[in-house]
């Protein structure tokens, strides 16, 4: 592969999985509402504990097994969260929720005045946090993803992808200013 290239990432025939990425099932999910379609996709950041990357502790976290080794650690201890997906600085991809289920990433929110974004969207964690900028690789993960959920879930458009800070506003600043919006959709046209 030429620098620069990345491979394109596959949904296995079903798209409940990710072909590409490691697999780690968290505890923390379950079905989504009968009937309701995959219509949204939610851009997060995650750091534990905050600032440090390359640890263990957002995989501990999503298993719901945290070993308490610092306060911030101590906080999080005992929390029911997951994602779908966790980006690492890297580009290493690791889903945790299988897509066709409901992660426990939003907690309170709204969409386009729809309550409840964990019932119809899919949630994307990116190493990292509000104000250092996102590494390249994490970029073009996160755009090889996005264009294969894109083809697996029509509903979800340019226009249907979004910020936790847009759907919580009052409670979350993630993905922050160091999230490139212009960049990632200029990677999504290329």
């Amino acid at each position: 592969m030429a620098q620069g290239e990345f491979c394109q990432p596959q949904l296995e025939p079903q798209g409940r999985w990710l072909r590409s990425a490691q697999h780690c099932f968290s505890p923390f999910q379950g079905p989504r509402p009968q009937g309701t379609a995959i219509s949204l996709l939610v851009i997060h950041n995650i750091t534990l504990p905050p600032g440090l990357f390359g640890a263990p502790y957002i995989q501990q976290l999503f298993l719901g097994c945290v070993q308490p080794d610092t306060p911030a650690l101590r906080e999080v201890q005992g929390l029911a969260v997951s994602a779908h997906l966790l980006i690492r600085r890297d580009g290493q991809i690791i889903q945790f929720v299988p897509f066709d289920r409901r992660a426990w990433h939003a907690g309170v929110s709204a969409f386009d005045g729809r309550s409840s974004c964990n019932d119809y969207s899919i949630g994307i964690e990116l190493e990292g946090c509000d104000h250092i900028p996102y590494e390249n690789a994490q970029y073009q993960a996160l755009v090889g993803v996005t264009q294969a959920l894109m083809r697996q879930y029509p509903l979800i458009t340019r226009t249907r992808i979004t910020g936790h800070c847009d759907i919580a506003p009052t409670r979350k600043t993630d993905p922050g200013p160091a999230f490139d919006w212009d960049h990632f959709f200029r990677l999504m046209d290329d």
